[in-house]
C-alpha cells in the first residue's frame, strides 16, 4: 500500500494535502442545528460540535429525530451531513429551522417508496444515513439548491414540485425530479 493511500485510509488527509476537517472546525467554533421533522413533529435544537469534536449525545439525538418515521428504525447519521447543512445555512445567511422531509430510511421503507415512485434510488444514501431531503422556510428553494451545489460536497437533487432539496455527502452530482 502506498504511503499516500495509507495516510488517506488512516485519517491522515492533511498529510496528503487534503484538509481533513472544515476550516471552521479547526477554529474551535461551536456548530449547531435546529431541525423539525415534518412527519413526527419533533424539534431539536442542539450544538453537535464543540471543543474540537462531535458531541456523542447530540449525534444520537440528531439520529433519533432523523429516524425512519415509518418503521421507527434509528441509524447513525454521517457527521459530514450535519456539517454540510450547517454550512448551507451559513452560506444562505439564515438561522431558520431546517424542515426535514426525509432523513434515514430503512431498506424496507426505501424499497416500498421505490415501488410507488420512480424518483427513489435503489441504493439510496438515505439508507446509509448520508442524505437529507429538506427545505429552509423563508429561503427560495432554488437558492437552497444553488447554494448546496456551490458547496460541491455531494449530491444535490431539486424537487420543486414536492418543495424540497435533497442533499447528501456522496459523490458530487446533481439532478432534478
Amino acid at each position: 500500500m502506498t504511503i499516500r493511500r495509507r495516510n488517506l485510509l488512516s485519517g491522515g488527509l492533511a498529510l496528503a494535502g487534503i484538509a481533513s476537517t472544515p476550516a471552521w472546525a479547526r477554529t474551535g467554533e461551536v456548530r449547531s442545528l435546529s431541525l423539525l421533522n415534518l412527519h413526527t413533529g419533533e424539534r431539536l435544537a442542539t450544538a453537535y460540535w464543540e471543543a474540537g469534536g462531535y458531541i456523542p449525545d447530540a449525534m444520537q439525538a440528531l439520529a433519533r429525530v432523523l429516524r425512519d418515521h415509518r418503521t421507527g428504525d434509528v441509524h447513525p447519521m454521517e457527521p459530514g451531513l450535519f456539517d454540510l447543512v450547517a454550512t448551507l445555512r451559513t452560506r444562505l445567511q439564515t438561522d431558520a429551522t431546517v424542515h426535514v422531509i426525509s432523513g434515514y430510511r430503512s431498506p424496507r421503507t426505501n424499497e416500498a417508496l421505490r415501488q410507488s415512485s420512480s424518483g427513489v434510488a435503489k441504493r439510496s444514501l438515505h439508507m446509509d444515513g448520508m442524505a437529507l431531503d429538506l427545505r429552509l422556510p423563508g429561503v427560495d428553494l432554488a437558492r437552497v439548491r444553488d447554494a448546496a451545489w456551490d458547496l460541491q460536497r455531494g449530491g444535490v437533487g431539486y424537487y420543486p414540485g414536492s418543495d424540497f432539496v435533497h442533499v447528501d455527502v456522496g459523490r458530487v452530482r446533481r439532478w432534478s425530479g
